[in-house]
Formats: structure tokens, C-alpha cells, sequence
């Protein structure tokens, strides 16, 4: 009789997740190159793709995956047009297939009491449901920084994406049923088994779900572009305020079920309402354009805008929520032709 030694989880080690808002060593970023992506907007993208690194490099390291020297020596020279700090750029020679750093990026877990502080998870990826092949070599992204830092590798074996789950870093973790439970992901796996991956993967003690994304995003529902905390008991979630917009009922409905929700200490979440954008549309497409897909650095909040009179609300809205960073707003107009923002492109390995 053959027996299986399961080895020992994550959790079991004393490993957690910590909050986008913890402390940082370093942003993780994967050089954007894909054409196809951007199509016909590549070029311009990168003079905002910049700025965001510079805002990241003022107070933490911004570590790039380029996929060999020439796209080091393009991404060097993008980078010091935009006056970026280089002394806290590293670049990494891990070709990518694209650029999307949150969910083939690695997940860093940590427990500051184990000999070895820092651990990675290697969660499966195929490009949001084989919507974008080929993906094998995002797939293998963090256990090649693993390799580099000899920081031990865990591989659960399912599929799943940072952008589609988000952390207070004490013990909650925030879902959409739409994209884990959405067959194109883990078939196999009911909600009950995915939730205790993410226990175990994740060290957390409990997942929240909520069940809509916002139309035309293309990873299913991916949380972070409608539901973020801000701090450990405190939500912003994106509101439709046009009635005869696609997104307002969806948006209304995961509103309902995140004020019925109770943390582990059995208080209620504070929900911060923010707005949605004026719809983007290009080539007859709408696009996900969404202020929730900000990113959280050591000094800055930076949000993506729209070029819309909305804007400056939703600025405004997220210098309550962190009175201790500088918000900070760049025009992702262009950026969002490929689908995702700032929080999509990058990854925090926390300090």
C-alpha cells in the first residue's frame, strides 16, 4: 500500500499573507512587451507604466522581469525619461509572456518568528481560463524567484490569481464567487475545497465572498476591481451611480452582501463607496476601467484616472482612507486598452 506524505502547508508553518498596505521590501513588475495586449497602443503606454515606477521607487525597491538585455536596455531607457530613480531598480532575467505581474507574480507569505521569514507561493496560472495562450512562461515566474532568493517554493497545484483575492492581514480574505468558482479556473474543486486552499495557501481564517466583476473585465470578476481594504476592517467598494449602466445592479448587489458580512472579531466592515468612472470605451469595447485597481507602496496610493470628471472624487475619497501616503492619480486611459491598471501589473513582496 503506496501512503501519500502530504507536506506541510503554508499555514501549518506559521506563514500568513500580510495586507497590501504592510510594509514593503520591494514591488514586483513584469517588463509589458506583448504587443498584442496593446494592440496598435503599446508605445503608448509606457510614459504612465513609467511614472508609476517612479512614484514606487521614492520609497521602496521596484524589482522588473525583462526577458533578456535588449528589453532591459529599452525598459532603462523608458524609465530615465521619466526621472526614475534607478539605484532602486533591479531588473531579473525571467522572460514573461505578458505583463500582468499580480497574477503570475509571486505570492510572498511571511512569519517573522520562523528561521526563514519569507516564503512563495506558486499557485497555478493559465491566463484567466486559456483566454490568452501560450502562458508557460508566467507560469513559472515565482519559482524562478524563488530559485534566485533560495526562498523556499510551495505549489498547491490549482489555479488561482492575485487579482482575485484581497487580504486585511489578520485573518480575512475577500473573494468573487464569479472568478473562483467560474469553471474555466479549478472544475474540479467545489467552494468549500477552494476556500480550503486558501486557507492553507494563504494562512487565513476566513474568505468572504462577494459575486459580481465589473463588465468588461475579462478575468471573470477579479476583486481587485471593485472591493479593496483599506485597512483591516475597512472596505472600498466601487458604485455605479448611472441606474441605466450595465454595472449598477451588479455593483448594488456585491454592496448588499459586503454590509451583511461580519469579520472574525464579529464587527461589520466600514464601507467606503466610490465611484465608478464614466464608461471607456474603445473600438467599440468597453473597457474595466475602475479606481479600485490602485496600488498601495510604502509612500504612495497610486490610482488609476480616466480623463473623466470623476476622477478627482475618487482621488479625494482615497486620501481619507490613507491619511499617512501620498494619493496619487496617473491616466491609465491607455493603460486599461490592455485590461488591467496599476494594481493588475504589480506584485508587493511584503518587508
Amino acid at each position: 500500500m503506496n501512503t501519500v506524505t502530504a507536506l506541510p502547508t503554508p499555514k501549518s508553518l506559521g506563514y500568513y499573507f500580510p495586507a497590501e498596505f504592510a510594509r514593503h521590501e520591494a514591488t514586483w513588475l513584469s517588463w509589458p512587451h506583448k504587443e498584442a495586449s496593446w494592440p496598435g497602443k503599446i508605445d503608448a503606454i509606457y510614459p504612465n507604466y513609467s511614472l508609476f515606477v517612479k512614484y514606487l521607487a521614492e520609497t521602496e525597491l521596484v524589482r522588473i522581469n525583462v526577458a533578456d538585455e535588449a528589453m532591459r536596455s529599452a525598459a532603462t531607457a523608458h524609465l530615465r525619461n521619466a526621472g526614475v530613480n534607478m539605484e532602486k531598480v533591479q531588473f531579473f532575467l525571467h522572460p514573461t509572456n505578458d505583463a500582468w505581474c499580480r497574477d503570475h507574480g509571486p505570492a510572498f507569505l511571511v512569519n517573522p518568528s520562523a528561521a526563514q521569514k519569507k516564503v512563495i507561493v506558486d499557485w497555478g496560472y493559465n491566463a484567466w481560463g486559456d483566454k490568452y495562450p501560450p502562458y508557460d512562461l508566467d507560469d513559472v515566474i515565482p519559482t524562478l524567484i524563488g530559485k534566485h532568493f533560495a526562498m523556499p517554493v510551495h505549489h498547491p497545484g490549482i489555479v488561482m490569481e492575485g487579482g482575485s483575492v484581497e487580504f486585511n492581514g489578520k485573518g480575512t480574505l475577500l473573494t468573487s464567487t464569479a472568478c473562483l468558482l467560474n469553471p474555466n479556473r479549478n472544475p474540479h474543486l467545489n467552494q468549500q475545497q477552494i476556500e480550503q486552499y486558501l486557507f492553507d495557501y494563504y494562512g487565513v481564517e476566513q474568505v468572504l465572498w462577494v459575486d459580481e466583476g465589473i463588465v468588461g473585465d475579462d478575468t471573470d470578476g477579479h476583486i481587485d476591481d471593485t472591493v479593496r481594504f483599506v485597512n483591516e476592517d475597512t472596505v472600498v467598494t466601487v458604485i455605479e451611480e448611472d441606474k441605466a449602466d450595465e454595472n449598477y445592479e451588479l455593483l448594488q448587489h456585491n454592496l448588499k452582501q459586503l454590509k451583511a458580512m461580519r469579520l472574525l472579531n464579529g464587527r461589520q466592515l466600514t464601507i467606503v463607496e466610490l465611484p465608478m468612472p464614466d464608461a471607456v470605451v474603445y473600438e467599440d469595447q468597453r473597457l474595466p476601467a475602475s479606481y479600485a485597481n490602485f496600488y498601495i507602496s510604502n509612500g504612495h496610493v497610486i490610482v488609476p484616472t480616466y480623463r473623466c470628471d470623476k476622477d478627482d472624487k475618487a482621488l479625494s475619497l482615497l486620501s481619507q482612507c490613507f491619511p499617512d501616503r501620498e494619493v496619487t492619480g496617473i491616466d491609465s486611459t491607455d493603460i486599461i486598452w490592455g485590461l488591467g491598471s496599476f494594481h493588475c501589473l504589480s506584485q508587493q513582496e511584503p518587508e
